[in-house]
């Protein structure tokens, strides 16, 4: 019983340090490419417009090319949970095989100097894509715990929560366990982000070779210990 506790607690985390990781990695690798925060990419997209870099093609196409594969995440999900009752699972291995795939164009074509390259383009769009079905997936299967890629959010209400707990003073002394949930995947985004980023200042592309395993992971995760569907 513990067990399960402990690896329902492990899979968000397990998600909110991938998105993380590859935001940033994404981010350094593709010329300013958000592939997890996916809104982000209007503000580089006028950066580099304005400062006249790379990679805007990518990042006009991150919004509706993340749309699109949430929508078909939905459909494909609803669909296939007829016949199959691990729909989860499935559609967090279709995300490990988009993983492995984008891991393997940016070792192939990397590094990307010029964000406007094909190479460029489909690698981004395959870790786009990758990131959406999580996306998905957690806000249909896993609604009742934090996003593991909106930490804008979840930021703003450990702040609300804070500022409660002050005015509840000695009222409610006990701590907020929702709290403390948000307040260690808003820390452990963080350190896939700084993991990322250490990453690829000494492997470069081959840094893409960890989200893969990360995403397996979360699939154990899952297996062991079944969140509530």
């Amino acid at each position: 019983m513990v067990a399960g506790v402990q690896n329902r607690l492990l899979l968000p985390l397990l998600l909110s340090f991938t998105a993380g990781y590859v935001d940033t990695a994404g981010f350094l690798a593709l010329q300013g490419l958000f592939t997890a925060h996916v809104t982000g990419n209007f503000v580089t997209l006028g950066a580099s417009l304005v400062l006249g870099t790379s990679g805007a093609i990518a990042k006009l196409l991150a919004l509706p090319v993340f749309c699109a594969v949430v929508i078909a995440t939905r459909l494909l999900s609803s669909l296939i949970s007829r016949q199959l009752r691990a729909v989860f699972e499935a559609m967090l291995g279709l995300e490990i095989v988009l993983l492995v795939a984008g891991a393997a164009l940016a070792v192939r074509f990397g590094p990307f100097h010029d964000g406007d390259s094909w190479q460029a383009i489909v690698t981004g769009m395959v870790l786009v894509a990758a990131m959406a079905i999580q996306n998905a997936i957690h806000r249909i299967y896993l609604s009742s715990v934090p996003p593991s890629t909106l930490m804008t959010g979840t930021t703003t209400q450990i702040m609300i929560d804070l500022a409660d707990l002050a005015l509840q003073g000695d009222e409610k002394s006990q701590s907020n366990p929702r709290l403390k949930t948000m307040a260690l995947n808003v820390l452990v985004f963080a350190l896939g982000c700084g993991a990322s980023a250490l990453l690829f200042m000494q492997f470069g592309a081959w840094c893409f070779a960890i989200p893969p395993i990360l995403a397996g992971l979360s699939l154990i995760a899952r297996v062991v210990g079944p969140a509530d569907r």
